[in-house]
């Protein structure tokens, strides 16, 4: 392989690996992604395993796995680290978002502990995304190294969950301005204005400046 000065001639010639096992994460970035003509693989289908996620913040827990992905097939990664944060909870469960649900992802079990948890304290919550470019010396010394792009979106929580449209903890956030969950929007718009999209735009406008 030979070094690139461009991230845009990078991607014409590679793809760029999603770091990630979650099908409706991978869904939803693919989708976000889709528009740069940029072709993708999941963690999945380059046969990588997951990384133990030993951070204590987004940054550090995303950059693991974008990092892991990278130095397993040499290609550009991206990954994701997200979650819910209820700040009357102590910002949980926040890193540990995805942990909440089991082992068999049962959300349902999470709300449960998140409105025992909260009682009568404020519902007011957050939803984070941190994106982690890492990019692999062998294909840009110029770029090469580790690249974060972060977005957040308030709102608050409802119980009992609502809609079928989401994943995770959609059904029981209801974003800032809005009367629905995210998983009762349509998930076009949901994209639009997720806190994955405003970390995405960062992404984009850092693509923009390295053309």
């Amino acid at each position: 392989m030979t070094n690139r000065s461009t991230i845009a001639s990078l991607f014409r010639d590679s793809p760029l690996v999603i770091a990630s096992h979650n099908k409706g994460k991978v869904k939803e970035i693919g989708e976000l992604i889709s528009k740069l003509n940029i072709r993708v693989i999941s963690a999945t289908e380059a046969n990588i395993d997951e990384p133990e996620e030993t951070g204590d913040s987004f940054a550090e827990n995303a950059t693991l796995k974008s990092e892991y992905s990278a130095q397993k097939t040499w290609l550009p990664a991206l990954s994701d680290d997200s979650g819910l944060v209820v700040p009357a909870i102590g910002g949980a469960p926040g890193i540990y978002s995805a942990r909440w649900a089991g082992p068999d992802k049962n959300f349902a079990m999470a709300f449960d502990r998140i409105q025992k948890e909260l009682g009568d304290l404020p519902a007011n919550a957050y939803f984070v995304c941190v994106l982690s470019l890492s990019i692999p010396t062998t294909f840009s010394k110029e770029l090469a190294g580790n690249h974060l792009f972060e977005g957040r979106i308030d709102g608050s929580l409802v119980f009992p969950p609502i809609g079928e449209k989401g994943f995770g903890y959609d059904p029981i956030f209801i974003p800032e301005g809005h009367s629905e969950t995210f998983a009762q929007l349509e998930p076009e718009y949901k994209n639009s204005i997720s806190h994955r999209s405003r970390a995405f735009s960062k992404f984009l406008q850092f693509l923009r400046e390295h053309q």
